[in-house]
């Protein structure tokens, strides 16, 4: 297993592109979250949609679900109707399709998200093989209030956050009692956090979890923070990291 950042900045970075990610297992590949600079980020690396085997959703943002609308349209018009799956939280459906992508997409026959994708739900807490060798777990974490937002345990190994809040107790379970290994970690450079842990806070954190945090969804002003950022470094966009 290993992840390849096609984009690593916030919702406003625009030299980063958005925190979408490839994740490759025993030659298949899932897309973490299709934002708006999705598509223009997999066509400047070569990568053509068709390529894409399955498509993970995190919670119903622009910079995560913003590509999903060229994603299906390419399927259908340039990939012969391929639907491939979506895997999303049951309780996402309905928000991403009635309040995100149905004005543009419902047309003729195609009047419903699973028209266009193979529509896969998954419970919060509960282990699924989504891709052969790749086991996701959604874990329900605090970012906008009233709006639910999924961070990802993967091979219960290696945790992803999706968009989220600092929550220490959280990843002292993970490293803990988990033994999650490896943490990608979404990181707002400057305080106050609000809606994403900050880097000052991250940095209250141990020295053997710090050590394990790779940061990402980082603004455009990155580099005025290399060397400070303790025992964590900043994930690079296009890298592939090993897993």
């Amino acid at each position: 297993m290993d992840i390849q950042m096609i984009g690593t900045g916030s919702a406003f970075a625009k030299t980063y592109y958005n925190n979408n990610a490839l994740l490759h297992s025993e030659g298949r590949t899932l897309l973490i979250d299709c934002g708006i600079t999705a598509p223009i980020a997999l066509h400047e690396m070569g990568i053509p949609m068709d390529k894409i085997d399955g498509v993970l959703v995190s919670h119903i943002h622009g910079d995560h679900i913003g590509g999903l609308e060229e994603l299906a349209f390419q399927n259908l018009y340039v990939y012969n109707r391929r639907r491939i799956p979506l895997f999303i939280a049951e309780d996402l459906v309905d928000p991403l399709w009635n309040r995100s992508l149905r004005g543009a997409m419902e047309q003729g026959e195609f009047r419903r998200l699973s028209d266009y994708f193979d529509v896969r739900t998954l419970s919060a807490g509960v282990p699924e093989e989504i891709l052969p060798g790749l086991q996701a777990e959604l874990l329900l974490t605090d970012h906008v209030p009233n709006k639910n937002s999924y961070s990802f345990l993967f091979n219960d190994t290696f945790f992803y956050s999706a968009d989220m809040v600092f929550s220490p107790e959280l990843l002292e379970h993970l490293v803990r009692d988990k033994g999650v290994e490896t943490i990608f970690h979404d990181c707002q450079l400057h305080e106050p956090g609000m809606v994403h842990a900050s880097l000052p806070e991250l940095l209250t954190l141990p020295e053997d979890i710090q050590s394990r945090i790779r940061l990402m969804h980082y603004g455009d002003d990155r580099n005025r923070f290399e060397g400070k950022t303790g025992l964590m470094s900043f994930v690079e966009q296009r890298r592939v990291y090993p897993l």
